[in-house]
């Protein structure tokens, strides 16, 4: 029996027979995955979800690599000959519904970002918001663009997705050049900071608006019951966005954005909207689902938390440019340039003249001197002379309580003050200082890093 005629006994929607090349790209659906019984129903994920995390959503059955080496049709003279995006809309009726394995091999887009530029002419002059980027995103990985407002981050996104020209550049999707491609010929779902949701429509027909703008010949229904098991909001199918909460809201723009079976998922501040503890439950929720599907996801934030506990990679933007890219760890404990460590976590800065620096023999050419709060060994009195570590002393003036985090203010002889940061077991079983006490302070000068203002300075050039 051959494949097509096995879609039929399964009871699915046979795939429609190919037109020949002269007339239409030529599909082979090497990548085919039949399930014998059929649709799996809502009803099945409904009894699955504690596996949601590992649950997969498709809207098409044949592999994007068969599709690459189509022929163009005589009706895309417009579009580029080597154009590798073949439209979803051409795979085909079949509907394989939630396939609960999560794929076995990076199935998503593999995005380049080469030399990319953007300009904008203003009443002030030219604004470089994007000056020569470039960026590798892996296939079905997390990429977060982090940076300060108008480093470039959201331009860049927004270049990715089509929404703006470049002023020179490329992207490159797999093998293919997509930077003249069209915003729908790029085939992303895109997540809103406002998540840009119909209010005048329910929730299930804000999801089916892609597949109907997209006709996709599918059951709209059962791919709407689906998505809205995936992102646990079974029932509220009925209910418009006004009725919801603003983490549910987030939650149907997520699904409305995976409606279409998107090659790459865009998200532009997506928990901007929100408090912090539905953020950090939305992040989870969020992440598992991204990775269960296997879709290629850049994700734009401000918050440092957001994108270290979220992303593959990290891709931290100043004034246009990357200042450092790669994973969270190495970002965090190996900045490569000043901005990077003041802009990641909490630093303490104090005068390259000062007491601290001088002491520990931090040597530098720049006027300050920087280091992290957790980088301070504490000793309640000086170490013994066999101990190679140098002190300075300094007198406890503050103590503030943040929860979790102990924080307190140190002053030097010199008038230059730091903070120390401990957890409250570390500072009830170790330390609890008084103040007004004496305790000497050590830095490792491997620690400290040297810079002026001019280093860390994010203000847009224009």
């Amino acid at each position: 029996m051959n494949m097509l005629a096995q879609f039929t006994a399964s009871g699915r929607p046979a795939l429609r027979q190919p037109a020949p090349a002269s007339t239409a790209p030529q599909l082979i659906p090497t990548g085919v995955r039949c399930q014998q019984q059929g649709v799996s129903g809502s009803s099945h994920v409904l009894q699955n979800r504690q596996h949601l995390p590992s649950v997969a959503c498709r809207a098409a059955s044949v592999e994007r690599g068969a599709i690459r080496d189509a022929t163009p049709s005589q009706s895309e003279d417009s579009l580029p000959t080597s154009l590798a995006t073949a439209s979803i809309d051409d795979t085909g009726p079949t509907y394989e519904g939630i396939i609960t394995d999560p794929p076995a091999r990076p199935t998503g887009l593999y995005v380049r970002v080469r030399n990319m530029v953007k300009h904008f002419n203003t009443a002030k002059g030219l604004f470089r918001a994007v000056d020569g980027v470039d960026v590798d995103i892996e296939p079905s990985s997390i990429v977060a663009l982090l940076g300060p407002s108008g480093s470039g981050k959201t331009t860049l996104l927004r270049l990715v997705a089509g929404l703006e020209q470049p002023t020179g550049g490329s992207i490159f999707f797999d093998d293919v050049d997509a930077t003249n491609l069209s915003v729908q010929d790029r085939q992303i779902g895109f997540v809103f900071q406002s998540y840009a949701l119909f209010n005048h429509k329910t929730v299930a027909e804000n999801i089916k608006f892609g597949l109907e703008v997209r006709k996709l010949n599918i059951d709209h229904d059962q791919r709407v019951a689906d998505l809205l098991a995936l992102v646990q909001l079974q029932g509220l199918g009925d209910r418009y966005p006004r009725q919801l909460s603003g983490g549910q809201r987030q939650r149907v723009a997520m699904a409305r954005a995976l409606a279409s079976n998107p090659r790459l998922l865009l998200l532009d501040e997506p928990f901007g909207a929100l408090d912090a503890v539905v953020r950090k439950q939305l992040r989870a929720g969020l992440r598992e689902i991204v990775r269960s599907v296997g879709v290629t996801t850049i994700i734009v934030t401000h918050d440092q938390e957001e994108a270290f506990d979220l992303a593959d990679k990290v891709v931290v933007f100043n004034r246009g440019l990357v200042e450092q890219q790669g994973k969270p760890t190495d970002i965090i404990k190996h900045p490569r340039t000043p901005f990077i460590m003041k802009f990641v976590g909490e630093t303490n800065v104090v005068p390259a003249t000062s007491l601290l620096a001088k002491r520990m023999r931090f040597a530098t050419s720049k006027s300050m001197v920087m280091f992290r709060p957790h980088d301070i060994k504490l000793f309640r009195s000086p170490p013994p002379s066999e101990d190679s570590r140098v002190t300075v002393a300094a007198t406890v003036m503050d103590k503030s309580n943040l929860g979790w985090t102990i924080k307190y203010t140190l002053r030097f002889d010199d008038d230059v003050e730091c903070e120390l940061q401990l957890t409250r077991d570390q500072d009830e079983n170790e330390y609890n200082l008084v103040l007004g006490s004496r305790v000497f302070v050590h830095v490792n000068p491997k620690s400290m890093m040297g810079f002026n203002k001019s280093d860390i300075d994010s203000t847009p050039l224009v």
